[in-house]
C-alpha cells in the first residue's frame, strides 16, 4: 500500500471542514469516492484593508488589553496555534490554508495612526502581534511591522512584541529608541530545544539556536526580554522545562511564563492528525495527558484555567516551572513602562507613509 504524501514544511497535514462554508472542495473518483483536495501548493498572498488595527482583547486571561495583527495566517505552520480558528472567519480552512493563504493589512501603519490620534485613546501596552507572528516570512519584503514601530516610536506609545522568528534583529536600530524611553518589551516564543521535534511542531520558524541567539542579543543592548514557553505539551516537551529557562536564562532573558496546550475547534482533529502521524508510537498517551490538563477534554475555554490548566499533571507541569524559574532567574524582572511620554499630536510630524 503506498504511503500517504507528507507535506514538508508544512505544520498541518490536512484541511478540515470550515465550519462555516456549506460546500467544499474535493477530488472526484471514477470509483465514486470523495477524498480531500491536498498539494503542498506554494504560499500565496491576498491584501485586505481593514477599517481599524488595534483590536480589544477580552480575555481576562492575557495581561494587555489590546493588540493589532499586521498579518492572517502565519507561514510559520505552529501545528497547535490557536489562531488557526480565526481563519475560518476568512472563509479558509484552520488547517493548510493558515498557513499557506496569508492576508496582508497593507493600510495597518495609517490606521494605528489613526486610532492613536483618537482623543478618546487611552494609552496602554498594545501587543503586537498576539495573534499571528508580525515577523513570520513575509514581513522581510512588506516590512509592516518595522512601519508599525516606526509610529509607535512617533508616538512614544508602549508595545509589547511576541515572536518565534530571529528577524526582528533587523528591527534593533528601532527597539533600543523604544527601549531607551521605557516603552518596550520583548517576548521570544521557545518551545523546544530538541531541533527534530521544532521541525515537525513549527516547520518554518527560527531554529532555537537562533531564538536564543536573539534573546542574547536583545539582552546585550539592554531590552528586557520575557521567554515564552507555549505551548508546554504533556507527551512532547513538558521535559524541557529547566533546560528551557536555563538556557534562556543563562542568554540574558529578563523573565519567563509558560501556558500548557489547549486544542479548541478544528485545532483537535488537525493535531490528532499531527501527532499520530509524526508519532504513532506516543499519540494516545500524548492525547490522553492534554485531556488530564483539562477536565478529561482536550479543548478548555474556562478563563482562569485554560491556560494552565488543572489536575495533578498540570500541577506538576506549573511546579516544576515555578522551582526552575525560581532557580535561574531570581531576581530578574521586566522593565516598567513609562506611559508618560505619550504625544497624541506626533501624526501631523509623520512622514512615514
Amino acid at each position: 500500500m503506498e504511503e500517504p504524501l507528507y507535506l514538508k514544511g508544512r505544520g498541518a497535514q490536512l484541511n478540515p471542514v470550515n465550519r462555516y462554508r456549506k460546500n467544499e472542495y474535493v477530488t472526484e473518483h471514477p470509483e465514486g469516492l470523495d477524498e480531500p483536495l491536498l498539494e503542498n501548493s506554494k504560499t500565496e498572498y491576498f491584501t485586505e484593508n481593514p477599517k481599524k488595527i488595534i483590536n480589544k482583547v477580552e480575555s481576562p486571561d492575557i495581561g494587555l488589553s489590546y493588540s493589532m495583527n499586521p498579518y492572517q495566517g502565519c507561514e510559520h505552520g505552529c501545528i497547535y496555534c490557536y489562531a488557526r480558528n480565526t481563519h475560518e472567519y476568512w472563509g479558509y480552512s484552520a488547517g493548510l490554508d493558515f498557513e499557506r493563504k496569508i492576508i496582508i493589512k497593507e493600510n495597518a501603519p495609517e490606521k494605528l495612526a489613526a486610532q492613536l490620534e483618537n482623543p478618546n485613546w487611552q494609552v496602554m501596552p498594545l501587543m503586537l502581534a498576539g495573534n499571528t507572528d508580525c515577523y513570520q516570512p513575509i514581513e522581510q519584503k512588506k516590512q509592516l511591522t518595522r512601519r508599525l514601530l516606526q509610529v509607535l516610536l512617533q508616538y512614544r506609545h508602549p508595545v509589547s512584541i511576541i515572536t518565534k522568528n530571529a528577524l526582528i534583529l533587523r528591527d534593533l536600530d528601532i527597539l533600543c529608541q523604544l527601549d531607551k524611553l521605557n516603552l518596550l518589551h520583548v517576548n521570544i516564543s521557545l518551545t523546544t530545544l530538541n531541533e527534530e521535534l521544532r521541525t515537525k511542531l513549527e516547520p518554518r520558524t527560527s531554529a532555537a539556536t537562533k531564538r536564543l541567539a536573539v534573546i542574547k542579543k536583545l539582552s546585550e543592548a539592554g531590552i528586557s526580554v520575557n521567554v515564552m514557553l507555549a505551548p508546554i505539551i504533556p507527551g512532547l516537551n513538558d521535559h524541557e522545562i529547566p533546560a528551557l529557562i536555563q538556557q534562556a536564562a543563562a542568554h540574558g532573558a529578563s523573565s519567563a511564563a509558560y501556558n500548557i496546550v489547549r486544542l479548541n475547534g478544528s485545532i483537535g482533529e488537525i493535531f490528532r492528525d499531527w501527532i499520530h502521524t509524526n508519532y504513532p508510537d506516543r499519540a494516545e498517551k500524548v492525547l490522553n495527558q492534554i485531556a488530564a490538563c483539562h477536565g478529561g477534554q482536550i479543548n478548555d475555554s474556562t478563563f482562569g484555567r485554560r491556560m494552565t490548566g488543572e489536575g495533578q499533571w498540570a500541577q506538576t507541569i506549573g511546579s516544576l516551572f515555578r522551582v526552575t524559574k525560581e532557580k535561574y532567574m531570581k531576581g530578574r524582572h521586566m522593565k516598567p513602562y513609562n506611559y508618560h511620554l505619550f504625544c497624541s499630536k506626533a501624526g501631523k510630524q509623520l512622514g512615514l507613509f
